[in-house]
C-alpha cells in the first residue's frame, strides 16, 4: 500500500469511527429523553439479531435484550450462571448491529462478586454499542436470593459511576428482584428502589409486581422513571400503566416465549395429529427474507 492509499484508508477508518461514535451518542440521548416524554413507551425485547430487525420495523422507539430469551435460544434454562458476560455482550452486539434503535441490556447482577466487576461490565457494555443496562440485586442462590441492601447499593453506585465516566449518557436501570425471587415484600421492594435511586440509578425496576396497586405504590414512592414488566398474567394496557405513573414498559422474555409457544404448537400438531395446518399461520418465506434483508443490502 502506498502512502496516499494508507492515508486514505486511515482517514476512512477515522471517519467511520467518528460516525459510529456520533450515532451512539444520538441514540443514547434519544433513549434518555424517552423517559421524559408525555407518556410511557414500550421497549421490546429481542433475543437475537433477526428478532431485533423484525421488531425494529414495528416502530418501537427502543429495544432491550432479554437474558432469559438468550438462555432459552442456547438450550439452557434461565437462572444464575446460565450465561457468561461474554455471551451476553456478544448477543447484545449482534442486536445493536441489527438496528438503528437505542438498545439497553439485561446485564443480570453485573457478572462478578465486586462493585469493580459491575463497573467493568458497564464499560464493556458501552464498548459493544449499548446505551443502557439493568443491574439486578439477586444472588442466584436459593437460600439467599437477594443481596444485602448495602451490598446491592454499592453495586448500583459502581455502575452509575462507570456510566458517568463515559462520553455519552449511558442509562443505568436498577432492579429490585423481590417478586422474581419468591420474596414478595412490597415494602422491602420500595425500600430497595429508593436506595438505588439515592445511589444514582436513572431508572428503577421491580419485575413481576402483582397488581395495579403495587405498581402505583412503587411509582408514587420514587421521583425517577419506573420500568414495569408486562406480557404475563397482569392485564394492563399502555394507557393503564401510564395512569399509574409508569414511564417505561418492557416485555422481558414474553416475545421469545411466544415464539417457543408457536413452535411447540406446531410440533404437537405434527406428532399428535399428523397434520400441518400450522403452516397457514407461519410467516411466508418471502416475507421472512424481506424482513431480514438489511435496507442497504445490494441485490
Amino acid at each position: 500500500m502506498d502512502a496516499a492509499s494508507a492515508t486514505s484508508s486511515s482517514s476512512s477508518s477515522s471517519s467511520s469511527s467518528d460516525s459510529s461514535t456520533a450515532a451512539r451518542y444520538q441514540r443514547a440521548v434519544a433513549f434518555r429523553a424517552l423517559h421524559e416524554g408525555p407518556g410511557p413507551f414500550v421497549v421490546a425485547n429481542p433475543w437475537d439479531a433477526g428478532s431485533a430487525r423484525i421488531l425494529t420495523g414495528f416502530g418501537f422507539p427502543a429495544l432491550a435484550t432479554t437474558g432469559a430469551g438468550l438462555a432459552h435460544s442456547l438450550g439452557r434454562p434461565d437462572g444464575a450462571g446460565a450465561l457468561s458476560r461474554a455471551e451476553v455482550l456478544d448477543n447484545a452486539r449482534s442486536i445493536v448491529e441489527a438496528t438503528h434503535l437505542p438498545v439497553t441490556a439485561d446485564l443480570e447482577s453485573g457478572f462478578g462478586p465486586t462493585p469493580q466487576d459491575v463497573a467493568d461490565t458497564i464499560r464493556a457494555a458501552a464498548a459493544v454499542g449499548l446505551v443502557g443496562a439493568s443491574i439486578e440485586d439477586s444472588t442466584g442462590r436459593e437460600e439467599e436470593p437477594l443481596r444485602p441492601l448495602s451490598e446491592a447499593v454499592e453495586r448500583v453506585a459502581a455502575a452509575v459511576e462507570a456510566a458517568e465516566q463515559l462520553d455519552f449518557p449511558f442509562t443505568v436501570t436498577a432492579r429490585a428482584e423481590n417478586f422474581f425471587s419468591n420474596r414478595p415484600d412490597l415494602d422491602d421492594t420500595i425500600t430497595r428502589l429508593k436506595a438505588y435511586q439515592e445511589a444514582g440509578a436513572h431508572v428503577l425496576y421491580a419485575p413481576a409486581l402483582p397488581d395495579a396497586a403495587a405498581i402505583r405504590a412503587v411509582c408514587s414512592s420514587l421521583t425517577r422513571p419506573v420500568n414495569v414488566l408486562m406480557g404475563g398474567a397482569l392485564n394492563l394496557s399502555v394507557a393503564d400503566l401510564g395512569a399509574l405513573g409508569v414511564r417505561r414498559i418492557s416485555t422481558g422474555s414474553a416475545l421469545s416465549r411466544a415464539a417457543l409457544g408457536a413452535l411447540m404448537g406446531a410440533a404437537r400438531e405434527i406428532t399428535e395429529s399428523g397434520t400441518f395446518n400450522f403452516g397457514a399461520q407461519a410467516l411466508p418465506y418471502a416475507d421472512a427474507n424481506a424482513l431480514l434483508t438489511p435496507p442497504n443490502a445490494s441485490h
